[in-house]
């Protein structure tokens, strides 16, 4: 293979975007991807869900979220038009659902933050929770109500951007890269593998928690990217009739109904290292957490229980954009938001490769944030 004039390393949903939305801007690019087990694009649950994922002190990654959310239904057409299949795009929003009394007053508070940010939410007694979704158990106590989250097939994503890519003209090769090369200047120019080595014009690392551990990286991505385990279940009705409509979400488990009739239950939050194995005690309590929410899970058939490791950073937020290493870009470090941000990250980054300039929109995510921790 020629050498392309980019390299993504990594080929989750962040990098077969990148690499795609890069050769729609005329870049030839390769996506290299090492087939690691746990990969997040995969144990994931496809919420689109930046008002119900809001956190104290995350202001600037709610914009973020809220800007990748509104431009993700143009981006699911251009991908459906380019790959010729569906992602399982619905726009069905989201239920917070309290258990009990100290639930409730949990979502009293989350729902006066949301309202102060002035995103759109509704509270919601305990009878309007079953009223939209006849299924929640009979004891709720309440909750919100959130239109504007979505949700996304996360493996049909997938599947549909290794189309996209390969309509394109991306290569698309499985290896385990090692080794970053870089010229007399330090310039990234390339990839070592257990196969050889290909030079390019510049590397988009987009490995997830894996990106960290090649030889030869910006020293602010291999000090920053972490590995976080997140087990879910997949559990599948027999009928015809959804058992629920929205996401459902309590303040220990959340719910993803799929058209197929899949219903994902997630997800754990662990710093286990790169373990990825599936425990009993996990799906014990997925399930219970369920369970007190809508009990109708329990007559649900058990048919997947999987693992994943989040690509996590010290303040949650993702790294997007340029190093300190002149031609290597990284689209790492998105935590819980994975799914999410995949339009927004892979605009950015395309649009950063081809003009050389990063949009703002991104500016406060460069992984420069982390340099001078290392320095000191």
């Amino acid at each position: 293979m020629s050498a392309p004039d980019v390299v993504v390393v990594g080929g989750g949903v962040i990098g077969l975007a990148t690499a795609w939305q890069a050769a729609k801007r005329g870049l030839s690019a390769a996506v290299v991807d090492a087939a690691h087990p746990g990969k997040a694009s995969w144990a994931a649950a496809g919420m689109l869900a930046p008002v119900t994922e809001v956190h104290y002190g995350e202001e600037p990654l709610l914009a973020l979220n809220l800007e990748s959310s509104r431009i993700y239904p143009e981006f699911v057409r251009e991908l459906q038009d380019a790959a010729g299949m569906d992602v399982g795009y619905r726009a069905c929003g989201t239920v917070l659902v309290a258990r009990d009394a100290d639930d409730n007053a949990a979502f009293a508070h989350l729902y006066s933050f949301q309202s102060q940010l002035g995103l759109a939410v509704k509270r919601l007694r305990a009878a309007d929770c079953r009223a939209i979704e006849p299924a929640l158990a009979p004891g709720v106590r309440g909750g919100i109500l959130v239109e504007g989250d979505h949700q996304i097939d996360n493996r049909a994503l997938s599947a549909a951007l290794e189309h996209a890519c390969k309509s394109e003209g991306v290569d698309l090769l499985t290896g385990k890269v090692t080794t970053l090369l870089s010229g007399p200047s330090g310039r990234a120019g390339g990839i070592v593998t257990g196969d050889g080595h290909q030079t390019c014009g510049a590397v988009v690392l987009a490995g997830g928690c894996w990106s960290g551990l090649i030889e030869g990286v910006a020293p602010e991505v291999a000090s920053a990217v972490r590995p976080v385990k997140g087990q879910l279940v997949v559990l599948r009705g027999s009928g015809s009739q959804p058992l629920i409509e929205h996401n459902i979400r309590g303040l220990d488990a959340y719910m993803v109904m799929r058209s197929d009739g899949r219903l994902i239950v997630g997800a754990t939050v662990e710093e286990m290292g790169f373990d990825t194995r599936v425990t009993a005690g996990a799906v014990y309590e997925l399930l219970r957490a369920a369970y007190e929410l809508v009990p109708g899970v329990s007559e649900l058939e058990l048919v997947e229980a999987t693992s994943g490791l989040r690509p996590g950073s010290p303040d949650n937020a993702p790294l997007i954009g340029q190093t300190s290493m002149e031609g290597l870009v990284v689209a790492t470090g998105h935590f819980r938001n994975g799914i999410l941000l995949v339009p927004v990250t892979a605009y950015a980054v395309a649009d950063l490769l081809a003009t050389g300039r990063a949009p703002e929109k991104t500016e406060s995510f460069s992984p420069l944030r982390f340099a001078t921790e290392v320095v000191a």
